[in-house]
Parts: C-alpha cells; sequence; structure tokens
C-alpha cells in the first residue's frame, strides 16, 4: 500500500486549492495561515481536510499568463506548459543550480548572477543554501516573480530547515538572531528507535519549509552507515541495520509528504559503506549483487513501495552494477534506468547529486556530464559547476540526435507534474510576512528537543560516575574539541554546566592547537574534581576525516591513566572510543545542535531519563541496542 503518495496527493489538494483562493479576500479567523498548510501547532498523522481561507500577499503572474490556463486539449497544467516549450526552455527545466539564502540587493553581482539564471537560461529550480528564514523567504519570492514557468525549490534540510536556515550569531555576546528549528542529527532519531519522532522530525522540516517557499527538502538519507571510517556519511545515517534504517527513514518521509514537501531519498544506490568523501573523489563500494539488495538497496525499496516522490543519486564506483569501467553510479544507464526504474519501479523524480563534486567534476567536461546524467535516467541537473555549459550540452545532444526529444520531453514532465503537485500552477509566493507563524516556533523546537534528550546513550560509565550531583564548590574543567569556526560549539553545554559549577574553568581546542596546550589542560586537570571533554566532530564536505588529534586522544587516555574523574560527550562521530579506550564515562549526543547539548547538560546531572541505545556498533566494544539505562536522578555522586 502507497499510503505515502496518498497522504502527499491529499495535502497537494488542499495547496492547491488555497494558492488559487488566496488572490480573493478571506475570513478573520486564524489569520495568517498559509495557504495549503496545517496549523502550526498540527503534529498527528492525519491531514487537515480544510484550512480557513486567509488574506494573504497576492501571488505574482507572469507576463504570459499561457503558462497558467492549460488550454482544453490537455489534460493537465502539466501537459499544456510543456506543450509551450522550446527547445532550450525544456533543457532549462532540469537545471537545479546553487543560490545563496543572503540578502542581495537589486544590482549586486550576487541578484545579477541567480537572475540571468533565471531569466535568461530558464532554470526549473534551485537549490537554496544559508540565511535567515525571511531573507529566503523574501529572496525565493522575487526569483519567483521572475521565472517564466515556477521554480521547484529544493534545500538540503537533513535536520530540519535550522540545518540551512539558522539565521546568525553575533559574538561575543553571543546574539543569537533566531532561526528555523534545528533538529539532531538522524543517528539521534535512529538511537530513539521511534517511528513516530521521525514522522514528526519530516513533517516540521516540510512544514518550515513550504513556509519558505522550499518544496524539496532533500532528506531523508537512506544510506546504511555500516563502516566506522565513512568520512561523509557517518551521523547523517540513521544507523546500521538496513531493517530500522528503512522503518525510520519511511516514517521520515512519511511526515515530509504530509506537510506537502516532496521527501527525496539519498543517496543512491547507498553511500554508507564507503571510505573516501565522493566530494573529492570517486568512491569505490566493492560488494555483490545479493550484498547490495539486503542491505544498501532495503531502506530505498521501501521508501519507494510507501511512494517517496525524489531520489538522489550517488556519485559512487559500483563495479557489481556498472562492471570494470569506473563509471559514476550517476552517469550509469544500468543503474538509474536499469535497477532503480525498471527493477525496482521508481516512477518519481530522481535528482543528481551536486554535480560540481569532484567524483563527477574533475572526470568529465561539464557539457558532457550533463548529457550522460540525462542518457542514464536522471532527471535533474543538480548544482551544474556551469549552468550555461549544461545546458548547451543537452541542447546539442538532441539536436545532434544523442537525446531523443521525448527522452528530454520525459523528464520535463517530471519536473512539472511536481510543480503542479506542489501547487506551483495556481500561485507561487509565500507571505514572508508570515513566516514567523511556521518557523521556529515552540511546538517545533519541543519536537526538536524530545528528539535530542530521548537519544542521549550512555556506553560507559566506570565508578557510577553519572549522574553527576552537581556540587557548587566543586572545581570542574571544561574542554572542548571544536572545528575552528564552529564558534556555537560547547556554549550552551558549558551555560548548563556552569549553572551546576560555578567555579568551572573552560578551555576551547581545535585541530590547530599547539601540542603543549593539552601540557597546561591536564596540569590544570590533576587540580580539579571532574573534567568533562566534549568533541565536536561533525561531518564536513571537503574535509575527508571525522578524526580528532593524536594530541586530543593522549589527553583523554591521561584522565584515566592517572585516575581523574572525566566524562567524554560526544556531539558527532560516535565512532571515536576506540582512540581512547580507557575513558570512564561515555556519553553519545549524536550532533552538536542547540538541543543536543541542553540534552546532554541535563542527562549529566540526571535531569531527564538516559534510555538511548546505539543504532551502530563502536567496534570492537559495543554492538546494536547496547546503552545503559539510568533514570531520573534520585541521588548522584558527590565530588567533593
Amino acid at each position: 500500500m502507497k499510503f505515502l503518495s496518498n497522504a502527499f496527493s491529499s495535502t497537494i489538494l488542499v495547496a492547491g486549492s488555497l494558492f488559487l483562493a488566496s488572490c480573493s479576500s478571506g475570513g478573520a479567523g486564524n489569520q495568517g495561515l498559509l495557504p495549503g498548510l496545517p496549523a502550526p501547532d498540527t503534529l498527528g498523522v492525519e491531514v487537515v481536510d480544510t484550512v480557513p481561507v486567509v488574506d494573504t500577499l497576492e501571488a505574482p503572474v507572469p507576463e504570459d499568463t499561457s503558462v497558467l490556463e492549460p488550454p482544453s486539449a490537455f489534460d493537465s497544467w502539466a501537459d499544456s506548459v510543456l506543450s509551450t516549450l522550446t527547445l532550450e526552455e525544456k533543457a532549462g527545466q532540469l537545471l537545479m543550480p546553487w543560490v545563496l539564502g543572503d540578502f542581495a540587493p537589486e544590482g549586486s553581482a550576487s541578484q545579477r548572477r541567480i537572475t540571468e539564471m533565471v531569466e535568461e537560461l530558464g532554470v526549473g529550480g534551485v537549490i537554496v543554501s544559508v540565511g535567515s528564514p525571511t531573507e529566503v523567504a523574501v529572496k525565493l519570492n522575487r526569483l519567483q516573480e521572475r521565472a517564466k514557468v515556477p521554480l521547484l525549490v529544493a534545500a538540503d534540510l537533513e535536520r530540519g530547515a535550522g540545518f540551512r536556515f539558522d539565521g546568525a550569531v553575533y559574538l561575543p555576546g553571543p546574539i543569537d538572531l533566531g532561526g528555523a528549528t534545528e533538529f539532531p542529527s538522524l543517528m539521534a532519531v535512529g538511537a530513539t528507535g521511534d517511528d513516530e519522532l521521525a514522522r514528526k522530525m519530516g513533517r516540521v522540516t516540510a512544514l518550515e519549509a513550504r513556509a519558505l517557499g522550499i518544496h524539496v527538502p532533500f532528506a531523508p538519507v537512506l544510506d546504511v552507515n555500516n563502516n566506522p571510517d565513512n568520512p561523509i556519511i557517518n551521523i547523517r545515517s540513521f544507523g546500521e541495520d538496513p531493517e530500522v534504517v528503512a522503518r525510520l527513514g519511511s516514517a521520515f518521509a512519511r511526515g515530509v509528504q504530509e506537510a506537502g514537501g516532496i521527501a527525496t531519498g539519498k543517496h543512491f544506490p547507498g553511500h554508507g559503506d564507503t571510505e573516501t568523501d565522493s566530494h573529492l573523489e570517486l568512491p569505490i563500494i566493492n560488494v555483490d549483487r545479493e550484498r547490495l539488495d539486503s542491505v544498501e538497496l532495503a531502506p530505498f525499496q521501501a521508501a519507494i513501495d510507501e511512494g517517496i516522490g525524489g531520489i538522489m543519486t550517488a556519485h559512487l564506483y559500483l563495479p557489481a552494477l556498472t562492471g570494470e569501467a569506473r563509471v559514476p553510479t550517476t552517469l550509469s544507464p544500468e543503474v538509474l534506468t536499469g535497477l532503480l526504474r525498471e527493477e525496482m519501479g521508481f516512477e518519481g523524480l530522481i535528482f543528481t547529486d551536486a554535480m560540481d563534486m569532484y567524483a563527477i567534476d574533475r572526470r568529465y567536461r561539464r557539457q558532457e556530464a550533463a548529457v550522460r546524467a540525462l542518457e542514464a535516467g536522471a532527471d535533474v541537473i543538480l548544482m551544474p559547476p556551469n549552468p550555461q555549459a549544461a545546458l548547451e550540452g543537452l541542447v546539442s545532444a538532441v539536436r545532434e540526435g544523442r537525446l531523443s526529444e521525448d527522452r528530454l520531453d520525459a523528464s520535463v514532465l517530471r519536473v512539472l507534474e511536481a510543480k503542479e503537485k506542489t501547487g506551483l500552477a495556481n500561485g507561487r509566493s509565500v507571505p514572508a510576512d508570515q513566516v514567523a507563524r511556521y518557523v521556529g516556533i515552540p511546538e517545533h523546537e519541543e519536537v526538536a528537543q524530545e528528539v535530542a534528550d530521548r537519544s542521549i546513550t550512555l556506553l560507559k560509565n566506570e565508578r557510577n560516575l553519572l549522574p553527576l550531583l552537581g556540587t557548587r564548590s566543586a572545581r570542574v574543567l571544561s574542554v572542548a574539541y571544536r572545528g575552528s569556526s564552529d564558534l556555537m560549539a560547547g556554549r550552551v553545554l558549558n551555560a548548563g554546566l556552569r549553572s551546576r559549577y560555578p567555579r568551572m574553568a573552560t578551555a576551547y581546542v581545535n585541530r590547530d592547537s599547539p601540542a603543549d596546550t593539552y601540557d597546561g589542560l591536564l596540569a590544570r586537570a590533576r587540580r580539579s574534581d571532574l573534567v568533562v571533554v566534549s568533541l565536536f566532530v561533525t561531518i564536513v564536505s571537503y574535509s575527508g576525516s571525522v578524526a580528532i588529534p593524536e594530541e586530543t586522544s593522549e589527553f583523554i587516555e591521561a584522565l584515566a591513566a592517572e585516575g581523574i574523574s572525566h566524562v567524554v560527550v560526544s556531539f558527532g562521530n560516535p565512532y571515536l572510543l576506540s582512540e581512547f579506550p580507557g575513558v570512564q564515562s561515555y556519553l553519545l549526543s549524536w550532533s552538536g545542535a542547540e538541543v543536543s547539548q541542553r540534552a546532554a547538560a541535563k542527562a549529566l546531572f540526571g535531569e531527564i531519563e538516559i534510555q538511548g541505545r546505539t543504532p551502530t556498533r563502536i567496534p570492537p566494544f559495543f554492538d546494536i541496542g547496547d546503552g545503559i539505562h539510568v533514570p531520573i536522578r534520585e541521588s548522584g555522586q558527590d565530588l567533593r
């Protein structure tokens, strides 16, 4: 039963009718509701049947209104629009370049670049990244005004809309300017094992995305992370068990599509068992077809069977599918057409992964890469490094007979049908002045905090160190390892610790910290009653590593060797334990999001139940499902 597609369709019908009605005046009740979206506090399974029609910003109508009015000879808006497009316009519909969600004044270089892509190249959509919610909504509205055919807008929202649109922070305050809701990682959801939380996370993500004018949250990640050395997936995955990834991924997708978004599973056919970042080079997964079917492909098949709307490819080399030729799966007809379309029965949109990644861009000319992706079976060319070259390549391929126009039309029609389903046939603007009614609201933050609280996982607790009593006179040292640019890492955690330990000293280290820094920290640790080490090791594209420096692991091992009371909290990579196996207490918080830092602080003091179970093996010490249960504190360990 394809319950994802059914829920998706019913939501879209509501969205379409209300976009059409938004041009007229409405009643006074529930002022500010966005067209087609459930009320902000509605997180239940059922999609609302009706939403009051209210006054909203009037959707701008392009001068050529023929793109909005299907002639009677056509069955749908998508068919009618397709019939009006030139070859060049068809090719443009398959391009989705990257735009920044910043404030770009009229006439600025940034604005001119984007406007040229929309007006002159006629791109079919954009992927937007980084900015405050209001800036993003306003910018997307302006782009929609300029487009002949409404734009399909995507964003990489694996951890909610706050993953990309978290506003800004002014230091040294810090002053947090606020933003969309940021969730912990998907592996945190895996640690809860809760389908309903996964669904709620997907639903909140799509509600906030749609409020910003975004139709395609590029999520969920359906990769099975069965390689601890994977530098690019890691905690982005729900875990290591294919059945769990399938179950939670399908629930997340269900939530996205209940709220009117197009869920997009990635990275097909599975990026979990690699030791290479495809941003840097072409990873290889050298396993047989039987293993692919049982592990890598299983979550994708489950999501396809339940009606997921989009799939994003991975730039991988899979000999079992593509043979001896080192053809990336994104450019392989055997993978995208033979496997994904024909064997697995996927009928939705196929997005390439970013085409500016080195696994593609260093191996193929830019025109050639776009053509080969279409030949393979892709529909949307994501982030072409040169959109003009990609468009010219597609047009030339059709004119020279390499690509048939029917093949081009098939992908263009899928793109247009996706636009029609998301309500773009009837209106393309969002009421930017009402973004605050849907984005980052307390009801959504509560869902994110629940995921964080329930995900906290304790794997080691020697001497029953946790929960801590929090004796105010205790001498405590907090050491946070973080990226040099991650200025908020540790601040929320330390605020929670300092509320109990007013005498606490803090230190921040990073990969560039001199070795003698750790000598000074160890000397300070010897005079302390407790040392809290927080490790903010997160996934960063193009870095190729999720390890910590040798000096950091040696510092932790020295604490253990000298019997200094200490706890290590990982706010990212859970597999770091192998680098300091002697640690006394090891707590997993799964991400550096503020909600995860807050949850960790509460867990350390026993203010919340520690109940998470690791969804991945931590070799060679722990298996899937391991975790120490700690109830809410009745009495903790006094450090003095």
